[in-house]
């Protein structure tokens, strides 16, 4: 019987391993198709936005804005292939990490049948009295000997056991961090099809420019300068905002940027353009109830920020279910990750907390007065809100500036980066789209505010 069950063990194991094995041989030559795919798609991007890079630094004319918007297009194609190629690395990885998974749940299943039939015997063994070892035995040394296998064996499946045990939790954790990853890849591409379709209607505006000007510059210079808003159109213009009430005047928000921008450093005209970028993106998430259900799961993450959320509500005194936050991403009818960014910001809550002063105290979050930058900038008396349109302003002024917004070209566009993909997503290629929008806005936001203050 010893022999059987450890030729089983052992085969067990084998089958496992081989398994394995010819899961790797089956997949590494579509990894390896993936990985170069993708490389040639970002080399392709990079080589598309130096070229349009060099182009702004052209002055305005008809070629150059032509030459600029198809590049802009090109770029918007490829960070979608780069997506999508990406996308399918991460889902090919998930499914590699749930087959793994089903092998060591199955692997563990049976291991510990076979230690709780140990443990069994070698408790009957334990209950031998002398009379029946001498009964049941030819000689003292058979039966010894059976009692030092059983507990060899014994020992050698608990460390087994432990071993499965680590690859399973180090497993669990590997698919999670491919999920969170998933969630991003899912998120960006949804949004680049949304950047493809404002690019394309500015190639249809190409298309209403070349009709209009037959390429002639002087009658495209013309059409430009009519098409620049006055003092008194942008007086009278809503800048849209998140979670702030729908649209301000335009001359408030430059108010709120500006007095922003005297408080942290960070140039106003970048906080506008950060705000419009996620209104713009915001609007298009949806708004959802922090606890509802959606694709079978709450709408924000229960343990990172609900409690939080929670905290917030009770600090300032609202009812939860009653403002709106954005919904998690629902893309081909699946569900990726989690929503819940709040009010003009778009902040998730465990983001807010650190401007915000909600802090951790043991098992619950509370509000500290001390470590409530917001309302230490303002001198206010009240704690910050998220919904509140100058602390949401101060708290993107205060993200932008840790992430190392310093006015530059250079800057201010990674540091739009990182406020959308974080620190490790800033260098990430197919993430360039995000802040090159966010820049395109700022100029045109400068400008605006230049013409608002009749400079």
């Amino acid at each position: 019987m010893r022999s059987f069950l450890l030729v089983s063990i052992f085969g067990l194991f084998v089958f496992s391993q081989s398994h394995f094995l010819l899961q790797a041989e089956t997949s590494v030559e579509q990894r390896a198709r993936l990985e170069t795919e993708l490389q040639n798609v970002e080399r392709q991007m990079l080589t598309q936005q130096r070229l349009v890079e060099d182009k702004k630094l052209e002055r305005q004319s008809l070629e150059r804005d032509v030459a600029i918007i198809e590049g802009q297009i090109k770029q918007t194609q490829l960070g979608i292939q780069a997506r999508s190629v990406a996308i399918m690395q991460l889902t090919n990885q998930i499914e590699d990490k749930e087959v793994t998974l089903l092998i060591l749940d199955d692997t563990l299943r049976r291991q510990r049948d076979s230690l709780a039939d140990l443990i069994r015997k070698s408790a009957l063994l334990d209950d031998f009295s002398l009379v029946e070892v001498i009964l049941s035995r030819k000689n003292f040394s058979d039966f010894f000997s059976d009692v030092a296998a059983y507990q060899a064996l014994k020992n050698s499946l608990n460390q087994s056991l432990a071993v499965v045990q680590d690859i399973q939790q180090s497993t669990v954790v590997q698919k999670n961090q491919l999920e969170a990853k998933q969630e991003t890849e899912a998120e960006m591409k949804q949004i680049q099809e949304l950047q493809k379709k404002e690019i394309e209607q500015k190639e249809r505006d190409k298309g209403n420019i070349l009709k209009v000007t037959k390429g002639e510059e002087k009658a495209y210079q013309q059409l430009l300068e009519s098409q620049q808003r006055t003092a008194s159109q942008l007086r009278n213009a809503l800048f849209q905002l998140l979670g702030g009430g729908g649209g301000i005047p335009f001359p408030e928000a430059v108010d709120l940027a500006r007095y922003a921008e005297k408080q942290v450093g960070v140039h106003a005209s970048l906080i506008l353009a950060i705000l419009e970028q996620e209104t713009n993106l915001g609007s298009n998430l949806g708004s959802c109830i922090y606890n509802d259900l959606k694709g079978g799961k709450v709408v924000m993450h229960p343990d990172r920020d609900a409690p939080i959320f929670l905290a917030v509500a009770n600090i300032l005194s609202f009812d939860p279910r009653s403002r709106s936050v954005s919904c998690p991403i629902v893309s081909g009818g699946e569900r990726y990750g989690w929503g819940g960014a709040m009010g003009p910001s778009q902040f998730i809550p465990s983001t807010w907390a650190i401007y915000g002063g909600i802090i951790n105290q043991g098992s619950s979050w509370v509000y500290s007065e001390a470590s409530d930058a917001i309302r230490r900038i303002n001198g206010s008396g009240t704690p910050a809100n998220p919904f509140n349109n100058r602390d949401a302003f101060l708290a993107t002024a205060l993200l932008l500036r840790d992430n190392g917004a310093d006015g530059t070209y250079a800057g201010d566009r990674r540091a739009a980066l990182r406020y959308y993909a974080g620190w490790g997503g800033a260098s990430n290629p197919a993430n360039a789209f995000y802040g090159d929008q966010v820049i395109n806005r700022k100029a045109r936001l400068q400008q605006e505010m230049n013409v608002l203050a009749g400079s």
